[in-house]
């Protein structure tokens, strides 16, 4: 669907099955491998992501802090880390949106995906998979962020062929 010259990208729940292509979704759910631990005062969700820092890297934690998005918003360049994964997790309970598009090409507007995630659901995009910087939605929001460290340049970003845009959630 097109508005103006824009073309309005339809957003979608975030589920593992739907965002698989383009890596991991974190989340403590009944989905996920768990076990109790710790004299049975904890459940521990395990192995929730496949943490990739790459052969001549090292994982990171970082904490980046989001200034939220207004909706609509026009989408018009994306990035990718060619040589890691990189995972949000969010921590401040708040929802966010996701901008995907898969790791083989350079992505065109019609290949972008959008994802409405909860407050209690992360993501770990897979190496090269080209992603949208932070889009908190509501309030300034805290992601925790595992990711690399190391040699070499880990950061492609391009300009989108033509603008689209994310409506107001309905």
């Amino acid at each position: 669907m097109t508005s103006g010259n824009l073309i309005q990208l339809t957003i979608e729940p975030l589920s593992r099955e739907a965002f698989a292509p383009f890596g991991d979704v974190i989340q403590a759910d009944d989905a996920a491998k768990h076990f109790t631990i710790n004299e049975g005062n904890t459940e521990r969700y395990h192995d929730l992501a496949d943490i990739d820092p790459g052969a001549d890297g090292r994982a990171i934690v970082s904490i980046f802090r989001g200034k939220p998005r207004t909706l609509p918003f026009t989408v018009t360049m994306m990035e990718r880390h060619p040589k890691a994964s990189q995972a949000f997790i969010p921590v401040s309970g708040r929802p966010y949106l996701v901008v995907v598009a898969k790791a083989d090409t350079t992505p065109t507007v019609g290949d972008l995906r959008v994802f409405l995630c909860q407050g209690d659901q992360g993501v770990n995009y897979a190496r090269g998979v080209w992603h949208h910087p932070l889009l908190g939605l509501d309030a300034v929001s805290d992601f925790l962020i595992i990711d690399r460290a190391g040699p070499g340049d880990n950061c492609d970003i391009v300009q989108m062929e033509a603008a689209s845009v994310i409506p107001a959630l309905a």
